[in-house]
């Protein structure tokens, strides 16, 4: 199996959890799949939300498109974990707010430098498309995380050949899905690995959006050094690092 690899991150970024509050706008911890399947649009042209014909019916192109590509997510941030900050500013076109002046003040919760590796699987003619405008540095629209606020910044990008499934792994470097591993001993790990500092990372992030409302729905996934005794799936090491694919 080829596999495309290269890195995302951004010195901000924004991925809005629909979730409504009061006083602000909360982040995702992490790029989910709709944000990136987002940017692969951009990159390949694809249309998104604002250019749907049918908005009861249809999925966006970008979507509807790529949504079977098969990717796994790497965070390069310590410990699994993105520091996050709460960010103020004014937005003052005319159509921000029905309050005198126009004005209305904004308060997100951004991400801080958040970085990845993305491998997303050979596969597929689409796959190849998107390999090959991101090996070449081509892209229709510009990239972002979450919003214009944030550019992404595409790097490092290789197609890895030859990629295979292992059996020989006791950890797993990527995000995975929560009920589909099994973990390992973590007292005999720490007595063999006094110096490692254990870390877990936990987080329900949107995998899909729903046939008939469009929103989005979940699951749980983990980043962890804690061992891994079984994965229900299959476990592809690269570049040294174990990673499973969703």
């Amino acid at each position: 199996m080829d596999i495309l690899r290269f890195s995302l991150s951004g010195r901000t970024a924004f991925f809005k959890k629909p979730d409504l509050n009061t006083y602000y706008y909360f982040t995702f911890g992490n790029i989910h799949k709709i944000a990136l399947l987002g940017i692969f649009g951009a990159i390949l042209g694809f249309k998104g939300y604002s250019d749907l014909k049918n908005k009861v019916d249809d999925f966006p192109e970008f979507y509807r498109r790529l949504k079977d590509i098969q990717y796994s997510l790497v965070p390069i941030n310590e410990a699994g974990f993105v520091k996050k900050k709460i960010q103020q500013f004014n937005n003052s076109v005319g159509y921000a707010s029905r309050e005198q002046g126009g004005n209305l003040i904004v308060k997100e919760q951004w991400l801080e430098n958040p970085r990845w590796d993305i491998y997303v699987k050979l596969d597929k003619d689409i796959t190849m498309s998107l390999a090959d405008s991101i090996i070449n540095n081509r892209c229709h629209y510009v990239p972002y995380l979450g919003s214009n606020d944030h550019p992404a910044d595409i790097s490092n990008a290789l197609i890895l050949k030859n990629c295979s499934i292992t059996q020989a792994f006791n950890s797993i470097d990527s995000l995975f899905l929560k009920d589909k591993v099994e973990y390992g001993d973590i007292e005999d790990f720490e007595e063999e690995n006094p110096d490692v500092e254990l870390f877990k990372y936990e987080e329900r992030l949107p995998i899909g959006l729903d046939e008939i409302t469009h929103m989005y729905y979940y699951d749980i996934f983990v980043n962890t050094n804690h061992p891994v005794k079984k994965y229900d799936g299959e476990v592809y090491k690269v570049e040294g690092k174990h990673i499973v694919f969703y």
